[in-house]
């Protein structure tokens, strides 16, 4: 036992010694880090090689930035120097559990610009060799491998039950020298330890009440398949209050129909749908799922929505659905009517633009205004044709759905008194028609452009939307 502890302590001296000697990139030359060099000289040979290696000089400015502000930092430079002493920790770590062997467990970083490096180890004989990289040791009674296996064991237990959703995260945690669960009923971590055969002395259970599960992105065009048979498009994501979800066509399916995403992924339930006379309808998501502003373009690319005033006849206007992509055409009239073999729709807006089956219920969009969500037509992609669309303000007016646009304040909403103190009649989330009235900080307005109403598009910040009587 004693020759072994030797080994492992003269193992961990010349691992130090590679280390301070050849670095990660070779560059620590520049700057030898002999026996008589102190700490701090160590420590800054040891972070430039990595630093060096690991290219922590390319952070982008918006990653820096980040760090930051989330991170606590006061600048800028703390950021990238924590960035440079978590690169030589890594290397330093690396090569500690290389020499430590089965004693290693576990390594990790702390303090603002991550200074200081901490490794665990079980064998207390291995302290002054640890501590002669610049390390903290710390000594405990577990060993990282028999962590690691005392999860797989949980892990594999937890496959095999159909009651583990009460212990919904298992990890080791190398600070605490535990297995922790994270549990919603503490006594079904212990039914989970008891079956997997791990010693409790192993884990420690954390009570929490969250229930992880896969996010997915709503985004307009994109594909959802109701009741696993048909597929249709997301029109434009929305929210009812906090319950997220997506307008789309009411002919893709009727209330009560389940969906799943573009991935497969049970997605939600259709809330309404009228069909035929109107052709509209919405999907409410679960909690895998949350709604962006966005509508999918070429490319892979993502463009925004920012409100929905509704554009003129004869301007451009495009669609994106799952079937065939994102094309483009002219508004051809509003308020047309249409007989399809299933009934007439009205009060639906005709366009120059193509559509095929399986692009129904996808986004128009003029600009980044949405417009509406595609209902039918004719002709096709290659021919060309007429596609018609269910406009959507009357959609979000008729189920009270708030538009999920990027925001942004267009204007100054001016000083208190000009036009007068906020108040009045108009209310963010009102979908207006060109015509309607309304009164705001005293002045009354008359509606220009049918729109749902923002935060930001009070009627004396858009006079493109509003004019003042």
């Amino acid at each position: 036992m004693l020759h072994r502890h030797r080994r492992a302590a003269g193992s961990v001296a010349a691992a130090t010694a590679a280390l301070l000697v050849a670095g990660l990139s070779g560059s620590a030359s520049a700057r030898p880090a002999g026996p008589t060099a102190d700490a701090a000289d160590t420590a800054a040979v040891a972070a430039a090689t990595a630093a060096d290696t690991l290219r922590t000089a390319d952070t982008s400015a918006a990653v820096l930035t980040a760090m930051q502000r989330d991170l606590g930092l006061t600048d800028r430079q703390q950021a990238e120097r924590r960035l440079a002493n978590e690169a030589a920790a890594g290397a330093r770590a690396g090569t500690l559990r290389s020499a430590l062997g089965a004693d290693y467990a576990g390594a990790w970083v702390s303090g603002r610009e991550s200074r200081t490096l901490t490794v665990a180890t079980t064998d207390p004989a291995d302290a002054p060799a640890i501590r002669a990289t610049g390390a903290e040791p710390l000594v405990v009674r577990h060993s990282l491998a028999d962590l690691d296996a005392a999860k797989e064991r949980l892990d594999r237990a937890a496959a095999a039950r159909r009651t583990t959703a009460d212990v919904p995260v298992r990890y080791v945690d190398v600070r605490s020298n535990r297995v922790v669960m994270e549990a919603i009923r503490p006594d079904a971590a212990r039914a989970l330890t008891a079956a997997a055969g791990v010693d409790p002395a192993l884990t420690r259970t954390v009570k929490s009440a969250e229930r992880p599960r896969p996010l997915y992105d709503l985004r307009g065009g994109e594909a959802y398949y109701i009741g696993n048979s048909s597929r249709c498009s997301i029109g434009f994501p929305v929210t009812r209050g906090s319950q997220h979800g997506f307008a789309t066509a009411g002919h893709c399916g009727r209330a009560g129909s389940s969906t799943s995403g573009y991935n497969q992924v049970a997605q939600g339930t259709f809330q309404a749908s009228v069909f035929p006379g109107n052709d509209m309808a919405w999907v409410a998501v679960n909690s895998s799922w949350t709604a962006t502003p966005y509508v999918k373009g070429v490319g892979g690319t993502q463009v925004q929505v920012t409100g929905s005033a509704q554009a003129p006849v004869g301007a451009s206007v495009c669609r994106s659905g799952s079937t065939t992509g994102w094309h483009c055409g002219t508004i051809q009239q509003h308020n047309t009517s249409v007989t399809y073999p299933e009934g007439t729709i009205s009060g639906v807006t005709r366009t120059t633009v193509c559509a095929e089956p399986g692009d129904s219920g996808g986004s128009f969009i003029s600009g980044s205004q949405a417009q509406g969500v595609t209902s039918g037509g004719s002709g096709n992609c290659s021919s060309g044709g007429t596609t018609f669309f269910q406009p959507i303000n009357p959609l979000l007016q008729t189920y009270g759905l708030t538009l999920r646009t990027t925001g942004g304040d267009p204007g100054d909403p001016g000083d208190p008194g000009d036009p007068g103190e906020p108040g009045g009649t108009w209310a963010a989330g009102t979908v207006y028609r060109a015509g309607d009235q309304v009164t705001y900080g005293g002045a009354a307005y008359r509606c220009l452009q049918g729109h749902q109403a923002q935060p930001g598009w009070e009627p004396p910040n858009v006079p493109a939307l509003w004019q003042r009587l």
